[in-house]
């Protein structure tokens, strides 16, 4: 069933407070006009999709209201990817806390490892690789490690290479 005119602009009001990282009107919409934390918006986008990843209280308010932390848009991408490309450790880390899984690989096979080291953010990879697989390969082929030696990145090279050597 799709969603009617109502659930469609009570979805963009929740995304577009979300994208603005405007927690009050986010708590407002959630509490008094109880709008599903998972509602789409016109582009079948959900606020934790869309949400301002440099603000933890938005994501902690839409996920203490049950948003799915693992919901995927067309191509494949899940909240932790676009929290490991854009760098916001915090926001990852409380994606994680309430049941993000690290291992979903995108429309490319990436994980959020993947992308983390695509643009270079060793602290993310640091995180990332204990919770990762780190022999899943991406659509190339490339397991995280492969990726880090292939752009060059020694630092995080190292992270991965110590993270490998530890027994599981």
């Amino acid at each position: 069933m799709l969603p009617g005119n109502a659930e469609i602009r009570a979805g963009d009001q929740l995304t577009g407070a979300a994208a603005r990282g405007d927690i009050a009107e986010v708590r407002r919409l959630l509490h008094e006009e109880l709008v599903h934390p998972d509602s789409h918006n016109r582009f079948g986008k959900t606020a934790l999709q869309v949400m301002m990843f440099g603000n933890i209280f938005v994501a902690q308010e839409l996920l203490k209201q049950g948003a799915n932390p693992n919901i995927q848009d067309e191509s494949g991408t899940v909240p932790a990817h676009d929290a490991a490309r854009t760098g916001f450790l915090d926001t990852l880390k409380i994606l994680v806390d309430h049941g993000a899984d690290v291992n979903i690989p995108d429309a490319s096979g990436s994980l959020p490892l993947h992308v983390a080291i695509w643009e270079g953010h060793s602290d993310v990879v640091c995180f990332l690789a204990p919770q990762s697989k780190l022999q899943h390969q991406d659509s190339e082929g490339r397991t995280p490690l492969e990726l880090a030696q292939q752009l060059g990145l020694s630092d995080i090279q190292s992270i991965l290479e110590q993270h490998l050597s530890v027994p599981a």
